[in-house]
């Protein structure tokens, strides 16, 4: 399944591959990958017991991504081990790592799609036609129930950081 011009990139309409997820649906399975001393993945299995932020952003390597990437880390450091946050881009691993180091970002957890794509099919989160994410958010509570799910319709815009703190703060 595909979503024709479901968002813009550049004000050029885009198709995301499959569904999009909804409030108040479990949150679909997916397997993303992160380097931490050795190649490693990371499953929803491995996520559920704490709430969680899902943050998704095209690549590391562009200002936006990079502003929401910091805002959220900021926004999220006070709440320490309390909450999942989880940054997911088609970045290698080690690429992301590199930002990671470069701009002390402690606070999320940079994991990558790239090997098979799954959070981004799943999520209905990849644009088809530039194989990249789209940027969005979602909020998990400690059951993996989707309580907040933003897909940005302008792929350079930022997203609504205050209503995804709002529903993360909620099942804290």
């Amino acid at each position: 399944m595909s979503r024709t011009a479901a968002i813009t990139f550049k004000g050029n309409p885009m198709t995301l591959a499959g569904s999009a997820v909804q409030v108040g649906q479990s949150a679909p399975d997916f397997k993303v990958h992160f380097f931490e001393g050795g190649m490693k993945s990371l499953t929803l299995a491995d996520i559920l017991g704490k709430a969680s932020i899902i943050s998704v952003v095209p690549s590391l390597d562009t200002a936006v991504c990079q502003i929401q990437t910091k805002q959220f880390n900021e926004r999220l450091g006070a709440l320490g081990d309390k909450v999942n946050s989880l940054t997911v881009s088609l970045d290698l691993p080690f690429a992301q790592n590199r930002f990671c180091g470069a701009e002390n970002i402690k606070t999320m957890k940079t994991v990558s799609d790239y090997q098979d794509r799954t959070f981004g099919n799943n999520w209905g989160m990849l644009i088809e036609e530039l194989k990249i994410l789209a940027r969005g958010v979602f909020v998990l509570d400690k059951t993996g129930k989707v309580v907040h799910a933003e897909t940005v319709s302008e792929v350079t815009s930022e997203p609504n950081y205050e209503a995804a703190m709002a529903a993360l703060q909620k099942v804290l």
